[in-house]
């Protein structure tokens, strides 16, 4: 709707002045707008010095299946707790949903919400600037009608975790699947589970096969277990109860710690030596972070990176050496400064 601009001189001087700025900064922000769609670029005031071009690239994929992918350069890094710039332009009702990093070289794997698997190289996606549109999935990948995405990984990595892929359902069953059967290797539509034991797949996650798992719902409730104790066809993970669902799985050594974050855009890194294990898998969960939503997990170290992006499609980078590590229960601390908007999607960048 197009507003028209109405007669400011019958109203008091300070207001109409109070208006005035609001216009000037408008403008601005709309200008700053067009430079990052330009450029790739934000504000060089508040950020630090861009990275060296790398191959690496972050994927983002909307709820209606919308992806994009992004040279991770491209996303300076700021300072924890500010806006985050612009980096996706999207319809208010297909918001981003799932955010990840993956080399030009490799590629990612989307999993559908009744199990089926495909693979796509991050080369044949086409490059777009930070604040742009993605292209439609459905146009590369033969899903069914009543198929829609559920996950979205990117292959295995070279070094570290890698031996295994844990994924949990939403109703916290667990699975690890050999990593020679993903990549390359797979067949498209493959059925990596059946989603009648435990519902569609919400969250993934590489493990070096003695790492121990963190499975965490959108409650903030957590169980911690060692991964080897899941069977090759799998089990239950966790207990959920039927009004909470499971929203992350990380993996991670007894001196590691997992990077909590809340839609409201608070985060902390909950360090597993202070969540003590499991003897096996199944039971019920306890509190890890104070929340009324948890937007997801993922294994974090001091030398990595943060990407978060909200609904609105802003997007924050920032170290995680700036996140103080807990061993108890808290609340976290602001990541992303949120405005009318929420956390939607994060992931962590290995420099």
């Amino acid at each position: 709707m197009k507003m028209q601009r109405p007669e400011l001189s019958g109203i008091p001087p300070e207001v109409a002045a109070y208006i005035e700025g609001l216009e000037q900064e408008l403008a601005r922000l709309r200008e700053a707008g067009k430079r990052v769609a330009a450029t790739g670029a934000g504000d060089a005031a508040d950020h630090d010095p861009a990275e060296p071009p790398t191959s690496v690239n972050v994927v983002t994929v909307t709820q209606n299946g919308l992806i994009k992918r992004t040279p991770r350069h491209l996303y300076t890094r700021q300072r924890r707790g500010g806006m985050g710039v612009f980096g996706l332009e999207g319809a208010e009702d297909d918001p981003p949903e799932r955010l990840l990093a993956a080399d030009e070289a490799a590629g990612i794997t989307i999993v559908s919400d009744q199990g089926r698997a495909f693979r796509l190289s991050v080369s044949d996606l086409p490059e777009a600037a930070l604040h742009s549109r993605g292209m439609p999935l459905r146009e590369r990948l033969p899903l069914r009608a009543d198929e829609a995405i559920a996950l979205a990984f990117a292959d295995a990595p070279a070094e570290g975790r890698g031996a295994y892929l844990a994924v949990v359902t939403r109703r916290g069953q667990v699975r690890r699947i050999g990593s020679q059967y993903l990549g390359k290797s797979l067949q498209p539509g493959t059925v990596l589970f059946n989603v009648s034991e435990g519902g569609p797949p919400a969250a993934a996650c590489w493990t070096s096969g003695t790492d121990d798992l963190f499975i965490v719902t959108r409650s903030g409730q957590a169980i911690r277990f060692a991964e080897r104790l899941v069977p090759v066809r799998g089990c239950l993970g966790m207990r959920i109860d039927p009004a909470d669902a499971a929203v992350g799985i990380a993996a991670a050594q007894e001196d590691g710690g997992v990077f909590l974050l809340g839609a409201d855009g608070k985060g902390t890194i909950r360090l597993l030596s202070g969540f003590s294990a499991n003897k096996s898998p199944g039971a019920g969960g306890k509190l890890a972070m104070k929340a009324e939503r948890i937007t997801g997990a993922a294994s974090v170290r001091d030398q990595d990176d943060i990407l978060i992006i909200s609904r609105l499609g802003k997007v924050i980078r920032f170290s995680a050496a700036e996140v103080p590590p807990k061993e108890g229960v808290v609340q976290g601390v602001i990541c992303m400064n949120l405005r009318a908007d929420e956390c939607a999607a994060m992931t962590v960048l290995r420099l």
